[in-house]
């Protein structure tokens, strides 16, 4: 008689009843992320006055600035990406029977989800008082004057009422504000000053000022090429702000992630062991 041998099946444990994210320990790190972020911030703006100085050879100069503000940048998003990350790590939950590389990448998890909370979180807290700041200058500027605002058909206009020859008696708000209309609608698309412009606006300046009518253009040849070099420098120094931040936004992201697996570690008594290392289960 054969007897019968009955195999029961294994008993698969499944999920653990604890959720992956511990949201807790990804909020605060993103909160004391963003507070080092900011103590680091006024620090800074305390330092660039202190090193720049209205006195020529005083202070650093442009060029060192704006190297060693790009810097500063990436030192700011190291540490309170660094430290926000390992709080998230350290503090989460700890789960049991999970194999040990998913409980690595759930690490890294939080450390990347606390510095993009902390980002978000910055983003509004420095958007909120620039934006307000923003709505407050164009409402005094449109209390204050309306003869420099300028619509769309405003430069038309000026093209049909401008005199043949203009008059030095002419008020003065009307030719600054047709000037800044004209200058507006010329540089605000990047496109040159068009030729009948550049003409008339040589006869104001003349009319104006008293000069021949070949110094009044030489002026405004200046103006222009004055004009089209501080744009091109603000363009510049915008792209180079850009890729900074681009960067330190970058390494933000890998610290606090690097950061998270470490605290992770420390949190389960794991860290620098082999048993980090192999595919085993944690008990």
């Amino acid at each position: 008689m054969i007897d019968t041998v009955v195999v029961q099946p294994a008993t698969d444990p499944g999920e653990p009843s604890v959720s992956g994210v511990s949201w807790g320990a990804v909020t605060a790190g993103a909160v004391v992320s963003c507070a080092l972020t900011l103590v680091l911030l006024a620090f800074g703006v305390g330092l660039g006055l202190s090193v720049v100085s209205p006195w020529a050879g005083a202070g650093v100069s442009t060029t060192t600035f704006k190297v060693g503000t790009g810097l500063y940048l990436i030192v700011i998003a190291i540490l309170s990406s660094s430290i926000g990350g390992y709080i998230a790590g350290r503090l989460r939950s700890r789960w049991i029977g999970v194999h040990t590389d998913e409980v690595y990448f759930r690490d890294t998890a939080h450390g990347f989800v606390a510095w993009a909370l902390a980002s978000v979180i910055g983003a509004i807290l420095l958007a909120t008082p620039a934006t307000s700041l923003i709505g407050g200058g164009i409402g005094a500027a449109g209390a204050a004057s309306s003869a420099s605002r300028s619509g769309p058909m405003d430069s038309y206009v000026d093209t049909l009422l401008r005199p043949n020859t203009p008059s030095a008696q002419a008020p003065a708000s009307d030719a600054r504000g047709e000037m800044l209309r004209l200058f507006t609608s010329s540089f605000q698309t990047g496109a040159e000053m068009k030729p009948n412009d550049r003409e008339y606006v040589a006869k104001v300046v003349a009319a104006r000022t008293g000069l021949s009518q070949a110094d009044a253009e030489k002026r405004v040849n200046d103006v222009v090429t004055q004009i089209k070099a501080d744009a091109d420098a603000a363009r510049k120094a915008t792209a180079q702000l850009a890729f900074w931040l681009t960067a330190s936004l970058l390494l933000g992201a890998f610290c606090a992630s690097l950061a998270a697996t470490e605290g992770g570690g420390l949190r389960d008594g794991t860290w620098i062991s082999h048993s980090r290392l192999k595919p085993a289960m944690r008990t």
